[in-house]
């Protein structure tokens, strides 16, 4: 028999005797039941929680689950914020990182002279294209290296501009690539992130007429602020946009809608998938209303002219009066807009931007100047129209008018005897202007309200509406502006002044050409234009008997006026000549503006030789463009 140590009473082991249990029998039964049940009594009414094996106190309960519930809440807030307010910007980024889009361009339309003679070409190049989120990942930081190094491009400015840019898009990496290059990049299946784009580089064909660059413009890289207006339209910031000329004018219509092609890749790049294509669509062909062996005749005949003169910078306008169609327009000097569509240097720019004769600066649409005797025509239609005169009013020229001090003179020193306004125009003289500008004595003129709401009538002081950037709208003078801004009264002298186109009357010389085809059309104000598919409007401003007065006046202009050369020309011409100042010290502007035939007008001439006085360079000229243009090949 087994002895146990009963010494040991602490032990798990030692077994109990007999004395150490309650066995039933030995105690009275009521004493066991009352135990029970004050033990089970004093269990449920304590204030603590009961668990398997532990028990907690209320009060920590409460906590814990306070704690649990607000991390569930914060869990939940969170997790909503992330999948239901910036979901679709977490699904985008996803969405990048796993799918490529490809941009195809799409090509340029080409701008024809009115005859379809080319003015501009596409030719092909590659450039190499690559997405910013590849450009900013460490893992593609050894390929990018190696190909920067092949291709001869500065990786550090490349990382620098992708840097800028929080969600993926298309970054520049090498343009103008060789065609052997693109070949094997086109090929690379371990580089498939990269996209070679078939670009073009614009050339202009103005070898010859170097006077289109004012008209077609160029294209070059876009500015920021010009992409903060393109992007909505498509437009990438590296893209080439029209800068000047039509090419900006008509930039959407010219550079069409780029397509893209989505390619779905795995982790390493490799394409998994072509998800969709849109087609490119092709920018529009433009055709122009420009003559281009107008343009290239008048430009030749125009050098001609002013190499043999003291005189440098000119502009010429040959506009159809019946349409607006502009079939000529030079701003001389000019520039080659090749030299900025792959960027030009900086010293050639520095030398075109020095010039003091301008080349970049395109003076027939927003030169401003001085009108001469050009604007005499609006303010004899103004006189009619208001009943100022009749068309046999007569007055009296002895060489210029006093007003108390003050004398006014007419350029020829002697005067030019009776005066009517036939032979006003067509001698241009100023005496019978000051009549009926600002009157005389008991002659009431027309004041300078209503001679600046004539001009304001046929078009001064307003843009035309022509459709190249950067017109200006010329200068209207009055007697409020006066006073605000020189802090002068308005004299009479001032009125004076203005009706013979001087004083502080600004005019452009598209303006002049265009109040010129109201004269020859019979009363419509024409916008002029340069896009032959463009619908001009067309208003009439004045009577046809008082546009038919002004016609035959400026027809005796060339038959015993100002203009007596053009009695030589293949047709009959109507037209005005003009003599500007713009400085009391500085050589007068030349002005010629007119229309052939007298009979049934087909053009409008109008010619500004800056600082060519009396060197009868624009006369001249007009007839060299008129009888070329009515010469060979047209038709009267």
């Amino acid at each position: 028999m087994t002895e146990y140590n009963h010494d040991n009473q602490n032990s798990p082991f030692t077994p109990l005797g007999d004395s150490d249990l309650n066995v039933p029998g030995e105690y009275d039964d009521d004493i066991f039941f009352e135990e029970a049940f004050s033990i089970k009594t004093t269990r449920t009414s304590d204030s603590n929680k009961t668990f398997v094996g532990s028990t907690v106190h209320e009060r920590r309960f409460t906590i814990a689950f306070i704690a649990l519930f607000i991390i569930f809440f914060v869990f939940t807030v969170k997790t909503s914020y992330l999948q239901i307010i910036n979901g679709y910007m977490y699904k985008e980024l996803a969405e990048e990182n796993r799918i490529f889009h490809y941009t195809i361009q799409s090509e340029r339309g080409i701008i024809y002279d009115r005859n379809g003679n080319p003015l501009t070409k596409n030719t092909p190049t590659f450039d190499i294209v690559v997405p910013s989120n590849i450009i900013n990942d460490s893992d593609y930081t050894i390929e990018l290296h190696q190909i920067a190094d092949d291709l001869n491009v500065n990786l550090e400015n490349i990382l620098q501009t992708a840097s800028k840019y929080s969600i993926p898009t298309d970054i520049l990496f090498a343009e103008q690539i060789p065609y052997e290059k693109a070949l094997i990049y086109m090929s690379s299946k371990s580089e498939s992130w990269i996209s070679v784009e078939t670009s073009a580089l614009r050339e202009y064909n103005n070898q010859n007429t170097l006077s289109l660059s004012h008209i077609l413009g160029y294209t070059s890289s876009i500015n920021s602020d010009e992409y903060d207006s393109y992007k909505s339209l498509g437009y990438r910031t590296f893209d080439k946009i029209g800068k000047q000329g039509l090419e900006k004018y008509y930039e959407t219509i010219l550079r069409g809608t780029y397509g893209v092609e989505l390619l779905e890749v795995d982790a390493f790049g490799n394409i998994e998938r072509i998800i969709s294509k849109t087609e490119p669509q092709d920018g529009e062909n433009i055709y122009t209303t420009i003559d281009l062996n107008l343009q290239s005749f008048i430009e030749d005949r125009l050098k001609e002219r002013l190499d043999n003169s003291d005189s440098t910078k000119a502009s010429v306008i040959v506009m159809d009066p019946n349409n607006g169609e502009i079939l000529s327009l030079i701003s001389w000097p000019s520039y080659d807009a090749n030299l900025f569509t792959n960027g030009i240097e900086q010293e050639s720019y520095s030398i075109l931007s020095n010039d003091t004769d301008q080349p970049l600066f395109p003076r027939a649409i927003a030169g401003e100047f001085p009108s001469g005797s050009t604007i005499k025509p609006v303010y004899a239609a103004a006189a009619l129209i208001e009943g100022i005169i009749t068309p046999y009013t007569t007055f009296m020229s002895t060489g210029g008018i006093w007003v108390n001090i003050w004398f006014f003179p007419d350029w020829r020193a002697n005067g030019h005897g009776p005066t009517n306004v036939y032979h006003a125009i067509a001698d241009s003289v100023n005496t019978f202007f000051y009549y009926i500008g600002g009157g005389k004595d008991d002659f009431e003129g027309l004041g300078i309200e209503r001679m600046m709401q004539y001009a304001s009538l046929f078009g001064f002081g307003s843009k035309t509406g022509i459709d190249l950037p950067g017109e200006a709208d010329g200068f209207l003078p009055s007697m409020e502006w006066k006073e605000e801004t020189k802090g002068e009264q308005w004299y009479i002298g001032d009125t004076y002044h203005v009706s013979i186109g001087q004083g502080d009357l600004l005019v452009t010389p598209i303006q002049i050409a265009q109040s010129t085809a109201v004269i020859a059309n019979g009363g419509s104000m024409i916008t002029p234009h340069l896009n032959i598919a463009t619908t001009p409007t067309i208003k009439t401003i004045i009577d046809s008997d008082t546009a038919e007065i002004i016609q035959d006046a400026m027809r005796q202009t060339v038959t015993n006026g100002s203009a007596m050369s053009l009695q030589n020309a293949v047709v009959e011409v109507a037209g005005k000549t003009g003599t500007a100042q713009w400085s009391q010290d500085g050589i007068p502007h030349s002005w010629f503006t007119g229309f052939a035939p007298y009979d049934d007008p087909q053009i409008v001439v109008t010619i500004l030789i800056e600082e060519g006085s009396n060197n009868y360079i624009a006369v001249p000229l007009a007839n060299d463009i008129i009888d070329y243009w009515f010469s060979l090949n047209k038709t009267l």
